[in-house]
């Protein structure tokens, strides 16, 4: 069903604001260059109107964390079903882009920017050439779907295709127009989705049913061991794919950069910081008082897209990051939890179970 919100005046007497509507699609694509929070924070742009193999032309194009890319379609009013179609045939052009193609894109956008310094100052991490545009995923930006592309989208995220839909709508307050938005499927699954589908075609198996959890940036792994628990790091894009994990799931753990350190069970679903005990010696108490990084975690506990999220995990075997399991040919991915389809991952996690001997271990023992 469309998705529709109203706005309402707050006071004695309250009234939801009226309906209105963008002049143009060019419109919402200035706002968003502009400012691109209205889409993911986490997103960086890196090209506008790019003109395709095909001769169709992409509104926007960006950049995950990961090196994944996005590529966004702009539609002011109601989405027929076509245009499902011609993101489709348009991801099939995006999928072919190499470093270098995307490089240059970056260039025409930004007139004349180097994309690795954009990456590292957006993201504060080096862009990686060897995982750039591994996978990438379909966003429509609209004010309504037609119920034929609501079905045939969420028919393809359930075959892992990584496509959603960002609905906004426009509100007229006085002389202003207020922007909201609101997504067709909880966008965790389709990173998800995105993260877990090999880019090499032909190398796409059935999903094992173990999961890949990243666990990096500042966080302490020293902590997560003790207090048995992972987590992702402030910001959505980070957080949202914990969603995904539910009590039983098991987690293979790797430190990025340094390798894998654990392996456990998940025994809560995801909960913010706020809401997350710790056993201590003193007994319970607040993530947001005990761990190293409680300040920060107390800072935007009241802030959903800047808070830290934690699944509480009984560890099934763990060693220090010092001992860290690293080999050539192991999986590895920035995304904070996927479920990889590859010969890859099940290779890792063959090799992960002669180091990790503990890792069927009967859950609470």
């Amino acid at each position: 069903m469309p998705i529709h919100h109203t706005i309402w005046k707050v006071g004695d007497n309250p009234a939801p604001l009226s309906r209105s509507r963008l002049v143009s699609e060019q419109k919402l694509e200035e706002m968003i260059v502009r400012d691109p929070n209205i889409l993911p924070s986490e997103w960086m742009l890196v090209g506008r109107q790019e003109i395709t193999a095909h001769g169709g032309r992409i509104d926007l194009l960006a950049l995950a964390p990961d090196g994944s890319l996005v590529l966004i379609e702009l539609k002011r009013e109601r989405t027929p079903r076509e245009i499902v179609a011609q993101a489709l045939d348009y991801a099939s052009w995006v999928e072919s882009l190499t470093p270098d193609k995307i490089a240059q894109i970056y260039q025409r956008f930004s007139g004349g920017g180097d994309l690795d310094a954009a990456f590292r100052a957006h993201f504060g991490v080096v862009l990686d050439e060897d995982t750039l545009n591994e996978s990438h995923q379909i966003v429509i930006v609209a004010a309504e779907l037609d119920a034929a592309s609501e079905r045939i989208i969420a028919y393809l995220n359930e075959r892992e295709i990584a496509i959603n839909a960002l609905f906004f709508q426009v509100f007229q307050n006085g002389d202003e127009q207020l922007l909201s938005r609101a997504w067709l499927i909880d966008p965790g699954k389709t990173q998800v989705n995105a993260a877990s589908v090999p880019k090499v075609k032909g190398e796409k198996e059935p999903w094992n049913g173990e999961f890949y959890v990243s666990f990096g940036g500042d966080r302490s792994w020293d902590e997560a061991r003790e207090y048995g628990f992972v987590s992702a790091g402030g910001g959505a894009w980070y957080s949202q794919t914990l969603k995904v994990l539910a009590p039983g799931d098991r987690i293979w753990v790797k430190i990025p950069g340094t390798g894998f350190v654990g392996v456990g069970r998940v025994t809560e679903a995801v909960r913010p910081a706020h809401e997350f005990m710790v056993n201590t010696p003193s007994g319970e108490r607040p993530a947001t008082e005990v761990l190293k990084n409680a300040a920060a975690y107390k800072r935007n506990a009241d802030d959903p897209d800047k808070s830290e999220y934690f699944v509480r995990v009984q560890w099934l075997d763990s060693i220090p990051q010092a001992k860290a399991v690293n080999e050539v040919g192991l999986f590895g991915n920035q995304n904070t939890v996927c479920q990889p389809s590859t010969p890859k991952w099940r290779h890792t996690v063959e090799r992960l179970k002669t180091y990790f001997r503990k890792w069927d271990k009967p859950a609470g023992q």
